[in-house]
């Protein structure tokens, strides 16, 4: 049995609110309704999406593995849906965007993809910079949107921000390294190894955050601002890395394989999100961005 559109809707809701309850009242359905529809797509699938416990559920590898594709699917149909639903393609206007470096090539692409094809009219003039600089263009009304990292926004009195995507982090490790093969990795094993930082978006701090407070003191081998750098050197032995799944790929540029796993213990996650200004009048181009970026996250059922 193929899964349908409306089981990817109610699995994506279920891992954006990370419970079945809200989910099922964000949709306004039943939670067996949920509970039930999940079941069928991790049937059709042949893997578990979701650890259940007496406190709920939460995503598995494979869940996020699925949910990017889900997404795209969901996003592709409302695509297929704005296409015939309006002219939005003989508007014209400019689009100033900001955008994190980690963003910038991962997210960014598939969702400026979107939105030239929507809005072909459209002049898009963007810009790639640290997190505090872009909060301070869109305060000074210079940008009219950016997609950045969020978890750590600082000026949430002026700006408002929304959602696309959430991201666990995740320990990067060699092939055949020891601790590919443990069952339960947790922070004091990490603390032994040496570690190689990525230095973008406040990855560093967030990650020197994370291991002080489980009273674990980070042996920093390597610190670069380059993620294929964390790839090709994680790959060959020269370390390990801790890093948003976002940005997990399987293999280094030079075509050696990296190792996933996860890390016992309340792990943060990365908040990638769209902000603006609150209060603003956000211009007719900006509006339709913000749109395709909803749409993009979750095609809600209609």
């Amino acid at each position: 049995m193929a899964f349908t559109l409306r089981q990817l809707q109610y699995f994506v809701a279920v891992a954006e609110q990370g419970s079945v309850t809200r989910a099922a009242q964000n949709l306004s359905i039943s939670q067996s309704s949920i509970t039930e529809a999940i079941k069928e797509l991790e049937t059709d699938l042949g893997v578990e999406l979701f650890d259940r416990h007496p406190r709920g559920l939460s995503i598995t590898h494979n869940g996020h593995q699925f949910l990017r594709h889900a997404t795209k699917i969901l996003a592709d149909v409302s695509d297929a849906r704005r296409s015939f639903a309006d002219s939005r393609e003989e508007r014209g206007g400019r689009l100033n965007l900001g955008v994190t470096s980690l963003v910038a090539g991962y997210v960014l692409s598939d969702l400026l993809a979107r939105y030239r094809r929507a809005c072909p009219g459209v002049e898009v003039s963007a810009i790639e910079d640290n997190g505090s600089y872009l909060e301070h263009l869109l305060i000074g009304g210079e940008l009219d949107v950016a997609v950045m990292v969020i978890s750590n926004l600082r000026d949430r009195m002026a700006l408002q921000a929304e959602i696309l995507e959430t991201s666990p982090y995740r320990l990067w490790l060699p092939i055949g390294h020891p601790l590919v093969a443990a069952d339960i990795i947790s922070v004091e094993d990490i603390a032994k190894e040496p570690l190689i930082m990525l230095t973008v978006d406040e990855i560093e701090e967030n990650t020197g955050k994370l291991l002080t407070a489980l009273g674990a003191r980070p042996h920093v081998a390597f610190r670069t601002r380059s993620v294929e750098a964390v790839r090709s050197l994680v790959a060959t032995g020269a370390g390990i890395a801790l890093l948003p799944d976002l940005v997990y790929r399987p293999w280094s540029l030079e075509g050696d394989r990296i190792e996933s796993r996860d890390v016992s213990g309340a792990l943060p996650v990365v908040q990638v999100g769209m902000v603006w200004r609150k209060g603003s009048s956000l211009p007719q181009s900006a509006r339709d961005f913000v749109g395709i970026a909803e749409a993009l996250r979750s095609a809600r059922p209609r």
